[in-house]
């Protein structure tokens, strides 16, 4: 029976049920990540520009609220959250990607993740980045930004140890350190490939990254190890880093906010719209650079129902607590929760519902998973109704307080769309600077990927052709042409 006649659907192919091509050479994968950091091509400029150009409108929107003052991006005594720490949160639950496949998935052996985890861990890094942008811009002040850290003053002052912002401060701080190790040592390999294929000034930056790399077995063995143990300190830690950031409002007692239930529904949004971002990602990276022979749709098949599983789960957990406060006696939060749903905030809020659990059903039709296009929108909307689930978390609280002088509907104004609109801008500049700097897919796992696969295939052909002698084979030996270990350990060249 042919290979062709054992598939599960007859309208796919091979390469369809297959999560990558175990013929693949060792030499092409060096070749065609390596090419995807050459010289730019127009829709990187293009993409560039507009990223330069969202990120230079946020600049003159701050220089202008640094001038006129907070007034002049609609703040006020009861509304002075807003955009500024709801997107805050945004970006906290999209730097939570990078840990999921990287960490997680690392830990329980799904080897899918190799071609797709290194931009994903890039993402929780700039994720980071750009959201420590907005504590500080939400200060007014902002040159007194280090006030937050725990320091002796000259007049013997010490920050609130008891506020969720200075805690805040504390598991950004060490989730940012944390995931920039993680990114880097992980990339060491990598960069021991890059050193030996690069010249002038890349080859210098590389040989003095790489750590003098020569993939020894003590290396790979320590490389291992560490790898390991950063992994799983990375999961407790992001965990903790988005309980810590739903402790900003359920520590206070704002209706609508004192809920028990918000630091596991923050990190299942969190998980949600990273994994939606990685999905744009991966069909953004496979469509420019040319990465269908790594990023294959058997692995953007198997993100889309990762997705479609945390939806449901932040989606049970979004109905926990409409049923707690529906069912409980705090009138104030059910005043909130039913200003919602008929109030003037409530088209924001049908969206979020509708983007947010009901869009996640279209994940489980296959042609949905199998066509990029549709797929591109649905995951943009997806983290659309991500960011609409933070700004209701906060706008509607703050315009029906416990106070009759903050009962007020607030809209945005220019300034903090300016600032929205170019903390994407910034994103996004960080992001293509990296593709272009370090190699957006994990070579050397790429390898093991495709050695581990091939060596499948060879085990299994070896017990067929012994049940059909009868005769017990002595075991699978080492493939044609191959290392006698399965990591590979030569850096370039291969």
């Amino acid at each position: 029976m042919s290979a062709q006649q054992n598939l599960p659907h007859k309208h796919l192919t091979q390469d369809q049920v297959k999560d990558i091509d175990e013929n693949i050479e060792w030499a092409k994968i060096n070749a065609d990540v390596l090419r995807s950091m050459e010289n730019p091509r127009r829709g990187y400029w293009v993409a560039m520009f507009i990223s330069v150009a969202l990120f230079s409108i946020m600049i003159y929107a701050e220089v202008h609220q640094y001038i006129y003052g907070m007034g002049d991006a609609a703040l006020n005594t009861s509304h002075m959250w807003d955009l500024y720490i709801s997107t805050f949160v945004f970006w906290i639950g999209m730097s939570h990607s990078g840990t999921l496949l990287s960490a997680i998935l690392h830990l329980v052996h799904a080897d899918w993740r190799k071609p797709i985890y290194r931009f994903a861990e890039a993402m929780t890094t700039f994720s980071l980045l750009t959201a420590g942008i907005f504590p500080v811009i939400h200060l007014g002040r902002v040159w007194n930004f280090y006030w937050v850290m725990p320091y002796m003053s000259d007049r013997g002052l010490w920050p609130n140890f008891r506020s969720p912002l200075i805690w805040d401060a504390f598991a950004i701080t060490a989730y940012l350190t944390s995931s920039v190790l993680f990114l880097y040592i992980g990339m060491i390999p990598d960069l021991a490939i890059c050193r030996d294929n690069a010249k002038g000034w890349r080859k210098k930056l590389y040989t003095w990254l790489s750590l003098g790399w020569r993939g020894d077995d003590a290396q790979w063995r320590n490389f291992r190890f560490t790898y390991l143990m950063i992994a799983c300190l990375l999961i407790p830690l992001a965990v903790s880093v988005h309980s810590i950031v739903s402790m900003d409002f359920s520590m206070s007692i704002m209706p609508g906010w004192h809920v028990t239930t918000f630091p596991p529904y923050f990190v299942a949004g969190a998980l949600y719209s990273g994994c939606a971002a990685i999905i744009t990602l991966f069909i953004l990276l496979r469509y420019f650079f040319k990465f269908e022979h790594f990023m294959t749709m058997p692995i953007l098949d198997k993100v889309c129902k990762l997705t479609f599983v945390i939806a449901m789960v932040w989606t049970y957990l979004n109905l926990v607590e409409f049923a707690s406060v529906w069912y409980g006696h705090d009138i104030p939060s059910k005043e909130v929760l039913l200003a919602k749903a008929s109030g003037p905030y409530s088209p924001f809020f049908w969206a979020m519902m509708f983007f947010g659990s009901v869009l996640p059903f279209a994940l489980l039709s296959q042609w949905i998973r199998r066509n990029m296009y549709v797929l591109f929108f649905v995951s943009v909307f997806l983290n659309v109704g991500m960011w609409l689930e933070r700004w209701m978390i906060v706008t509607p609280t703050l315009s029906l307080g416990y106070h009759p002088q903050a009962f007020n509907v607030m809209w945005p104004g220019w300034v903090e769309w300016a600032m929205v609109g170019g903390s994407f801008g910034w994103f996004g500049m960080l992001f293509l600077v990296f593709v272009k700097v370090f190699p957006s897919v994990s070579m050397y796992e790429v390898k093991e990927m495709v050695y581990h696969r091939k060596r499948t295939v060879y085990e299994d052909v070896d017990e067929m052709m012994n049940l059909h002698s009868g005769v017990p084979g002595p075991g699978p030996g080492p493939l044609p042409g191959s290392p006698p270990t399965p990591a590979p350990q030569s850096t370039g060249g291969i």
